[in-house]
């Protein structure tokens, strides 16, 4: 196993563990993770909101007696936090749970908006920080992002963060955080975790034939999922990768990989078949566009790019990915950015190198992302996650 900042490369993601009947499979889950433990993995990720899955990892760590040997990360449910004496209620609980006293990197858990942050700050957040930060109870603060890539850059620099976690992959280069959002994170010198590697598996087992078939052809041998493993680790702003792993042969598949990478090794012929394969998975793409943000800002805050994307992705992946997407990009931000701004000024199209007709698309993309039945949940989701109703 190789290590980045004292944390292996390679994560462990709980959220999905093995469930037997509505239970945790904990025999199960008990060998795989001290399969992970014995090859060297030594970050392990979990939440509030994962059932079962803080106390299945607490109890195994005890058993075990390997809590001051690991990282343990787990996240505060912000969206749940109503008042400061909230903080507490959550944060003790989620200690019981993992029987422990202390928690060594602990998640502002599903950022999309910088209003949801600076919500936490006028309950009290910051002084609750750094009084858990003394204690030792906390040892590291960070946070957890869906969102767009400005949206990660206001957060990122709203507050002095030792760690971030965003979903990335080669498919989200320009969506989410981005490479962008990547790099500017490990410009301040603190680790960036990812999820969604593979997202979902989508870039496993849903490739198109084509793409699959391009891969096994590839003289390198590598499997779909080690592409998009090496992909990330060949940047060195890229501190841990979280799999999802819930079988003995993944763990050990994966851990092979992590002990052969080196950053920077990618050359015009892994980034050549890198881009082969995103090629035959966009021919299923309804808009050309690259992220590019040419057309941005639109003057009524119609945020373009992250709409095709969801948009995009809906076809590329399935369309409950991308109206998931939408939820986390658009839907649940502050400040409205949704198609039915548009005025129709054409602002945007003027500056589109891929002369997209960007004002039907838009039309058509807003039909698609949100029928009536999701709107309505998303409106409800919405004041739910920032606490205040659409102006």
């Amino acid at each position: 196993m190789q290590y980045r900042k004292d944390i292996s490369i390679l994560g462990y993601g709980c959220m999905r563990f093995t469930t037997k009947g509505n239970k945790i499979d904990l025999q199960k889950a008990e060998s795989e993770i001290m399969r992970a433990y014995e090859l060297g993995i030594n970050y392990f990720d979990t939440a509030y909101i994962y059932p079962g899955s803080e106390e299945a990892l607490g109890k195994i760590v005890e058993k075990n007696g390997i809590r001051d040997k690991i990282k343990i990360a787990t996240k505060l449910p912000q969206y749940m936090v109503r008042n400061k004496a909230a903080l507490d209620k959550y944060f003790n609980e989620e200690l019981s749970r993992l029987r422990t006293d202390y928690v060594d990197y602990y998640l502002m858990h599903h950022l999309t908006d910088v209003a949801q942050w600076e919500r936490l700050v006028s309950l009290g957040v910051i002084d609750w920080i750094e009084e858990k930060k003394a204690s030792g109870r906390i040892r590291h603060i960070g946070f957890s992002f869906h969102g767009n890539t400005d949206m990660f850059l206001e957060i990122l620099n709203a507050y002095d963060w030792e760690m971030c976690l965003v979903q990335y992959n080669y498919m989200d280069e320009v969506t989410q955080a981005g490479r962008i959002g990547v790099d500017a994170a490990g410009a301040k010198g603190i680790p960036v975790m990812i999820m969604e590697p593979l997202r979902g598996g989508k870039l496993v087992d849903l490739l198109p034939e084509k793409a699959k078939a391009e891969i096994a052809s590839d003289p390198h041998g590598y499997t779909a999922a080690e592409w998009s493993f090496r992909w990330l680790w060949d940047q060195e702003n890229v501190t841990c990768v979280l799999s999802g792993m819930n079988s003995i042969a993944m763990i050990e598949e994966n851990c092979r990989t992590a002990s052969s990478v080196v950053a920077g090794a990618f050359g015009p012929s892994e980034f050549g078949l890198i881009e082969k394969v995103k090629g035959h998975i966009n021919e299923k793409i309804k808009v050309n566009c690259t992220g590019c943000r040419y057309c941005m800002p639109c003057p009524k805050g119609v945020d373009i790019p992250a709409i095709f994307s969801a948009y995009n992705h809906m076809y590329t992946a399935n369309k409950t990915r991308g109206r998931e997407d939408y939820f986390h990009m658009i839907a649940i931000r502050k400040d409205p950015a949704d198609a039915t701004l548009c005025i129709g000024c054409g602002k945007c199209e003027k500056h589109c190198p891929q002369n997209i007709e960007i004002r039907q698309m838009l039309k058509k993309a807003d039909k698609e992302l949100r029928p009536f039945p999701l709107n309505i949940g998303f409106k409800f989701f919405r004041w739910v996650m920032i606490g205040k109703k659409k102006k």
